[in-house]
């Protein structure tokens, strides 16, 4: 079989079902109805005219902003500045506290802070989310393996303590700022970590309470935000533990389940990392699960039982090299993949994780061999050009999955079926021009009212 066959072999084996069922969502889950009464002073023009011209979407569509003004040349720069927003709404920003606070109460919060790799500062990050219009997300609280190196080899007390100030830190700079903090993080990583001997984990992180002490602690010191936990089981990820799938029985729906019953005040949404870190060796496998709707479908079906909004938290579709068949193939994978994701009811958002090859974790642009780089998961190349998955995505995000129509009203009322999100609106009467906007929204009663 082609690389293409083996990587698209299940959802072109699920095809009829998986479309019905992706159609069905959308329509249901992300469409609303709208009504605008155009009303005026004086009687109603005969010809009324509504224009209806989305915007931007409820739902998040989102990436790491871990490049921000991180690139060797401003020309690059300025095109990782002007490409984000043409997709996204949401931002992850870096609060990994070993770079946020390399030194014992010398944060890296301001512009023009101490420079670090992949890690800009956040007063940065937020002002140019501010500029853009994009939702800005933490990531995140508390992630052991990124704790700061003068926090390794302290006790379980001492560690925690460090912990609340650090906690009550962030939340008097940032909790007004930033709506969403993911609280716990990796908290199942077998990747990095040999079960519970590896020393890069703190005494603290090996005890019961790791979770349920962060969560409430979050509550304390954030408690008018979204908090939420973080972790890349359940979609068959790699082998051993990432592969296997035990429904309502397996370990992360079960931590869920201890973190809502600790005395937590809440856990608001459940995050699932879905990095595709494997070889083209081990894709016909793999695919069974990673690249079959059928167990997607059951994995978001069984989560949504704990009655939280999901996201995919960290999404690396990866193409596994630079041929035209590779890209191609990816892009085909993030289609299907995004749609799927994009119809379940329980989901909030969709996180892309780098948008430009060359620039992952564990490598630079000169090596594309080191690292996250070996597996090409970028929606763009490194000299900044478009591949076919930033296409697909662009297009599913500003054309298929968005609403623009020409209305007429009748006797001052028209009506549409349109994308959650916002919109300008154009009313013409008379040969005027009225602009107005307006937001459709799923908690909304979505009637509005124009005067002209």
């Amino acid at each position: 079989m082609s690389r293409k066959e083996t990587a698209l072999k299940y959802f072109e084996m699920h095809k009829e079902a998986t479309a019905a069922r992706v159609a069905e969502g959308i329509e249901k889950y992300r469409k609303g109805d709208c009504e605008i009464s155009v009303v005026s002073d004086k009687p109603l023009p005969k010809d009324i005219t509504v224009e209806v011209a989305q915007t931007s979407h409820e739902f998040r569509f989102g990436a790491n902003i871990f490049m921000l003004d991180e690139f060797e040349t401003e020309e690059k720069n300025q095109v990782f500045r002007e490409k984000f927003p043409e997709v996204f709404n949401l931002a992850t920003l870096p609060f990994y506290w070993c770079s946020l606070e390399p030194e014992k109460g010398k944060y890296r919060f301001h512009k023009g802070c101490e420079p670090s790799y992949r890690r800009p500062a956040i007063d940065l990050c937020l002002e140019y989310c501010e500029e853009k219009g994009i939702e800005p997300k933490a990531h995140c609280l508390n992630y052991d393996y990124m704790r700061p190196q003068w926090v390794r080899g302290m006790g379980i007390e001492e560690h925690k303590a460090e912990l609340v100030r650090h906690f009550k830190e962030l939340s008097s700079r940032y909790a007004d700022k930033i709506k969403t903090w993911e609280v716990t993080n990796e908290t199942f990583n077998v990747t990095f970590a040999k079960g519970f001997l590896d020393p890069n984990y703190s005494q603290f992180y090996r005890t019961k309470e790791f979770n349920e002490w962060s969560f409430k602690l979050a509550d304390k010191y954030f408690p008018h935000n979204r908090l939420m936990i973080n972790d890349h089981l359940d979609f068959g990820c790699m082998r051993s533990l990432h592969g296997e799938y035990f429904g309502e029985r397996s370990p992360y729906f079960a931590e869920i389940e201890r973190i809502q019953k600790c005395g937590a005040n809440h856990l608001d949404a459940v995050g699932f990392q879905y990095h595709c870190f494997f070889s083209k060796e081990q894709e016909e496998e793999l695919s069974m699960t990673r690249y079959n709707p059928e167990h997607i479908f059951d994995v978001l079906d069984t989560y949504e039982k704990l009655g939280k909004k999901l996201q995919i938290t960290e999404m690396t579709v990866s193409a596994l090299g630079n041929s035209a068949e590779d890209e191609e193939v990816q892009a085909a994978l993030i289609e299907n993949l995004y749609s799927v994701f994009f119809c379940h009811p329980a989901m909030e958002a969709i996180i892309y994780w780098n948008v430009f090859d060359g620039y992952a974790s564990g490598g630079n642009v000169n090596n594309m061999a080191a690292g996250e780089n070996r597996y090409f998961g970028g929606l763009c190349r490194p000299d900044m050009s478009e591949k076919p998955a930033y296409k697909v995505l662009k297009n599913l995000v500003n054309n298929v999955w968005n609403t623009r129509e020409t209305l007429r009203a009748e006797n001052g009322k028209a009506t549409f079926r349109g994308f959650y999100g916002d919109y300008k609106i154009n009313v013409i009467a008379d040969g005027k021009e009225i602009p107005a906007t307006l937001t459709l929204s799923e908690n909304g009663d979505n009637k509005f009212e124009i005067k002209i």
